[in-house]
Order: structure tokens, then C-alpha cells, then sequence
């Protein structure tokens, strides 16, 4: 069902700098000041491509960098493979592992990509409007898939490696064929997905059809999905059924022990906390009844009681991680979640390989 394909990546050359400062995080996840730190570590910088100024700037970007050779051409179409080297915010160090392929993006009806959250509008109209200027997936999509990986990691020294991330080209055997029976779930780049669909739609080539892809299969030991908490600037309108706990520091034993077939979550306050459990539903379809009047996020615990106690925020609602079993069985039955259901760790690097179009 799922077509990929070895390309042509186009990469940094060796006098664009060391990687280490050419390379960053997906866009969407770069704050303003972290842009302008990225941006001069180097005047290649990624994020001069993913993160203009303003998207009309990328496009002539691109081109000088071609010409010049900060950028140069694979000589022959590749698959990569890649490992990914982290601790999480459990503390725990952890490697992951997935395949890097040109992966034919195909309309959700057709039931081959399946994503599982919601998205909005304007951060596609922006990206459309870079994808037009570039010609060129900058950044890779993450995606998951059920089975055995249909490669594995070379026994050798690594083609590329920055920050934890190591990349091996791959002897093409087999790959594409391993994935023709796959269904995909989309992990991350859910609006780039959906940007890349209407792309191909305007520009109607072969090569617009397809997206930079990280393939890895739910069987890896690396492969984790942590809990995006929630921050309420002020006490949300809505209630959830609770009951409250004899100590805050009591909070996280709580959640952790509460029934894995019931929705769960801790509201926290100064004041104290409250154990929610209610329903057959997930995590986030519950706390999803609060609204998002004032919300924020953040993946770390203790910065979500910390930005109450401090009187940051009114109210913080701790999450349990959701299930990658119960992520796919949402998109299998045609369901989406609510944004930011699921946090995949570490975020793929942006900058080691490019697909032009």
C-alpha cells in the first residue's frame, strides 16, 4: 500500500561549515530567540531555509546554495538509515532507529497515510507558500508502521553523524517491497504532510508527489510517546469529575496507579490536587473537555507545578503518556485526537538530507 523510494538527497557540502552548526530543530518547534541563536551560529543555517524571514527569502536561498555548493547532490539515489542517540524526560537514555525514504504522499481516503490529530489552517498556508518557493522537502516527516524493519543499522562507521543522529546509505534490496502491504500513521508533521498533498495538487509533477520520510516500526525499543501537560492561564470553565488527594507530592503515584482502562489525569493547583478518572475514553478526550481558553504546553512535570506554584499559570493538568497502540487504533477507525495527544522524543534533525522536487 505504501510507496517508497531511494532518492537523490541533496546534502551540505564540506565548505558549508561544521554540521553541527548547520543543523536544528523541525520548524515548529524553534521559538523566536532560539531562531536568531541558531541563525548566526551560521550563515547556512537550516533555519535561513525552514524559518525565513519571510517565506519569499528561501526561494533564492536555496538556489545560491545549489549554485555555490554550500549544497551538492548525492551522486545516486540512496536509502538511509537512521539512529538517533537521547535521554528523555524520564531521565532514561534510549536509541531509536528507522529508515529514511522518499515516501509518495497519498490522500487520507485512500486509507495508505493515516494521521491521528487535527490541524489548522494558517501554519499550511504558510508552508505551502515555502514549499512553492524552495521546490524541495526540507525537513523530514516522522511515521510509524507495524512489523519487523525491513533493514538494519550498518556494521560500519556512519556517512553522517551530529548531536546523537548517525546516517548510513543503504543497498536498496527489498526495502520498497517490504512496505507495498503498510499501512502509515503519521507521528509528526501532520501539517506538512497535508501541505505537501495540496503542493503536489498545484504543481502536478512525479517528483511533487512525494515527502522526505523517517519510517520506523512500533517494534523498536526506542520508540516512546511522553505526555504533553497541560497550563490553564486561568481555572478552566469546565469541571472534570475528581477527587482530591491527601498530598500534592502524592500526585504522580496517583495517576500512575490509576485503571489503564479508564481516562486519567491530575489537576493540579497551589492549593493542592485532584485525581480526574472518568470514562472508557482517552486521557486527552477528557482533559480535551476543558477547553483551550489560555492553554499552553509542556512536556516536563516539573515545570508544570512549578509555573503554578510560582503563580504563573492558575492550573496545571498532568498526563499519562498515550499508548501507540491506542494512537493507531484512533486513525484506523477514521478518528483524530486532540493536538498535542502525543509528544514522540527526540524531534527528527532538520538539515542532514533534503529531497528536491
Amino acid at each position: 500500500m505504501a510507496e517508497v523510494k531511494p532518492f537523490r538527497a541533496v546534502r551540505y557540502g564540506e565548505g558549508a561549515g561544521p554540521l553541527e552548526t548547520l543543523v536544528a530543530p523541525p520548524y515548529d518547534v524553534i521559538s523566536p530567540a532560539e531562531r536568531e541563536q541558531l541563525a548566526a551560529r551560521n550563515p547556512h543555517n537550516v533555519v535561513h531555509l525552514t524559518l525565513p524571514a519571510e517565506e519569499g527569502e528561501a526561494g533564492p536561498t536555496w538556489r545560491a546554495w545549489r549554485e555555490d555548493g554550500t549544497l551538492s547532490d548525492e551522486a545516486e539515489p540512496a536509502f538511509w538509515w537512521l539512529s538517533q542517540d537521547y535521554v528523555g524526560p524520564d531521565g532514561v537514555a534510549r536509541t531509536r532507529e528507522g529508515l529514511v525514504a522518499a515516501l509518495r504522499a497519498e490522500p487520507y481516503e485512500h486509507r495508505v497515510v493515516l494521521p491521528h490529530e487535527r490541524t489548522h489552517r494558517g501554519p499550511k498556508e504558510g508552508r505551502l507558500r515555502l514549499l512553492r518557493e524552495v521546490e524541495a522537502q526540507l525537513e523530514p516527516l516522522f511515521f510509524l508502521y507495524e512489523g519487523a524493519p525491513p533493514a538494519a543499522r550498518p556494521e560500519r562507521d556512519p556517512d553522517l553523524e551530529v548531536e546523537g543522529a548517525r546516517l548510513w546509505r543503504l543497498a536498496p534490496d527489498g526495502i520498497a517491497e517490504a512496505f507495498a502491504d503498510r499501512q502509515l500513521l503519521i507521528a509528526d508533521g501532520h501539517h506538512r504532510y497535508e501541505t505537501a498533498l495540496a503542493y503536489h495538487e498545484e504543481a502536478g509533477t512525479p517528483e511533487s508527489a512525494y515527502v522526505l520520510a523517517v519510517l520506523v516500526s512500533l517494534d523498536d525499543a526506542g520508540l516512546m510517546i511522553f505526555p504533553t501537560h497541560r497550563l490553564f492561564e486561568h481555572e478552566p470553565a469546565e469541571k472534570l469529575p475528581a477527587e482530591p488527594l491527601p498530598e500534592a507530592t502524592a500526585a504522580r503515584e496517583a495517576l500512575e496507579h490509576a485503571p489503564p482502562d479508564r481516562a486519567a489525569a491530575v489537576v493540579y493547583r497551589g492549593s493542592g490536587a485532584e485525581l480526574a478518572v472518568d470514562g472508557n475514553e482517552l486521557d486527552v478526550q477528557l482533559v480535551d473537555r476543558l477547553g483551550h481558553d489560555g492553554i499552553s504546553y509542556t512536556p516536563d512535570w516539573q515545570e508544570a507545578v512549578r509555573a503554578v506554584d510560582e503563580g504563573e499559570k492558575a492550573v496545571a493538568v498532568l498526563m499519562r503518556p498515550t499508548r501507540i497502540e491506542d494512537v493507531f487504533a484512533v486513525a484506523q477507525r477514521g478518528e483524530t485526537m486532540p493536538q498535542k495527544s502525543t509528544y514522540f522524543y527526540p524531534k527528527l534533525v532538520s538539515g542532514l538530507l533534503f529531497l528536491p522536487l
